[in-house]
């Protein structure tokens, strides 16, 4: 018997003995799911501050990676397991970037007691690298998570119709938020002045597609990737010969890579580097929670791309 066979069976005999001590107490309370609203798990970050923006009072929200956490190479536990056991409606991005929740979580459940919404199924989605079939990082697209973003709301109209108008309000701000977002990104980054951007963690395609540049990654899609000597000697050729120094930087992860690649520029070119952040949106950081990281990461791409700001 393997480990993921093992996590699963202790998952099902632990769940099925929280499901049974649940309906007791039920039923001696007379407490009953419903009266508690909605319960929503999400894989991460971004789906649950989407969840909690539209869902607002009516729901209680959990997201399963904590944040600011690598999402590639987490994986869940047990109790993470009972947590979804738990929740009328599963939220995950889909596209490859939790292969966790599908192959140990909802095999663990009985999904017919629950909605389960792939939050990108259906969506054009940009191919992947080496290792992945997809580019995962729709998110961090205004324009692409509007459109997840409406998928939760049906998930919740689904779940909770007597709310629908509620709903559907809360819906509408958010869409409005997003799509205010997304003609600033085109607006603002159609007067670019360069076409490149240089970046330690190539998760950007979906901004690169929409808003008309092109992204060189130190490492590639997944985070745990390694670069190698000759990928950082490539970088420094194409940033020299376009005449740009800027390199972007998550903060979720060790910026080393790009601080090679700073040293190594200044070195072989003369110029000052300068190093910027690029959220990747996975939890709140810096006093910014998910909108503006967006709307920081619009200001920063502008000076990477020599775009004026109104």
């Amino acid at each position: 018997m393997n480990k993921k066979q093992k996590l699963f069976l202790v998952a099902v005999a632990v769940a099925c003995s929280v499901i049974l001590a649940g309906l007791t107490y039920g039923a001696l309370t007379g407490e009953s799911e419903g009266e508690a609203g909605t319960t929503i798990v999400a894989t991460f970050y971004p789906l649950a501050y989407v969840a909690e923006s539209i869902g607002g009072e009516k729901v209680s929200v959990h997201a399963l990676i904590p944040p600011n956490t690598e999402t590639h190479t987490w994986a869940p536990s047990t109790a993470d397991i009972l947590q979804a056991q738990d929740a009328d409606i599963l939220l995950y991005n889909g596209a490859g970037l939790e292969p966790w929740f599908e192959e140990d979580i909802l095999p663990a459940l009985d999904v017919g007691q629950r909605i389960v919404v792939d939050t990108t199924e259906g969506l054009t989605l940009l191919p992947g690298g080496e290792s992945e079939s997809y580019d995962p990082h729709t998110w961090l697209s205004p324009y692409m998570l509007r459109m997840q973003a409406e998928k939760v709301l049906s998930a919740l109209v689904e779940s909770d119709p007597a709310n629908a108008t509620y709903y559907s309000e809360r819906w509408t701000s958010l869409d409005e938020a997003l799509a205010s977002l997304d003609a600033s990104y085109n607006d603002t980054l159609s007067s670019s002045t360069k076409s490149a951007v240089f970046v330690s963690h190539a998760a950007y395609g979906y901004l690169a597609d929409r808003y008309g540049f092109t992204q060189y990654g130190i490492i590639g899609l997944s985070a745990d990737e390694e670069p190698s000597t000759s990928t950082i000697a490539t970088l420094v050729e194409q940033m020299t010969e376009s005449d740009t120094y800027v390199v972007f930087v998550d903060p979720v992860y060790r910026d080393d890579y790009a601080s090679t690649l700073e040293s190594s520029i200044e070195e072989q070119s003369g110029q000052e580097v300068t190093v910027l952040h690029l959220y990747l949106l996975v939890g709140s950081m810096d006093d910014l929670d998910l909108l503006g990281q967006m709307e920081q990461n619009l200001e920063n791409l502008a000076v990477g791309l020599g775009a004026s700001v109104a």
